[in-house]
């Protein structure tokens, strides 16, 4: 049995929304969809994430330690295969992206083992993009 899995709807708050705009189609190549003055959809891939203008705020980052590195919280990404993780992350290095954490290979040798890397947008919102070594260890402990 296919497990087809439904796509997500996450709308984030961002103060430019021409700059973010450009950002997430331009830099990371999602597909622009419906928008008006105040939001964008873009395809993330195969989800639905919205850009909603919010006026800036000036609330500082907290993060946790996880694997020995600072992850910021809140974050959001997509789980994505093996190898589109590193054509993905290979691509936005080649654009310069300034990377919180670099990609890098998290749990290494264990379960859950993992590639990682977390990069923010031109609005302070933490984006985490992630692939496992087995999918199937998506939930494991």
């Amino acid at each position: 049995m296919e497990n087809k899995i439904s796509p997500f709807h996450l709308a984030i708050p961002v103060h430019n929304l021409d700059v973010c705009r450009t950002f997430y189609r331009d830099i990371l190549g999602f597909e622009e969809g419906r928008s008006s003055e105040l939001w964008v959809d873009f395809n993330c891939f195969g989800h639905q994430l919205v850009i909603h203008y919010k006026p800036e705020s000036n609330t500082d980052l907290h993060t946790n330690p996880v694997d020995g590195k600072a992850v910021p919280v809140p974050h959001f990404g997509v789980v994505l295969p093996w190898d589109t993780f590193q054509t993905f992350s290979d691509t936005l290095k080649k654009k310069g992206i300034a990377f919180i954490i670099e990609p890098y290979i998290r749990f290494e040798g264990l379960v859950g083992e993992q590639a990682t890397m977390f990069f923010k947008d031109p609005s302070g919102n933490a984006l985490e993009f992630k692939a496992f070594k087995d999918i199937n260890q998506l939930f494991s402990q």
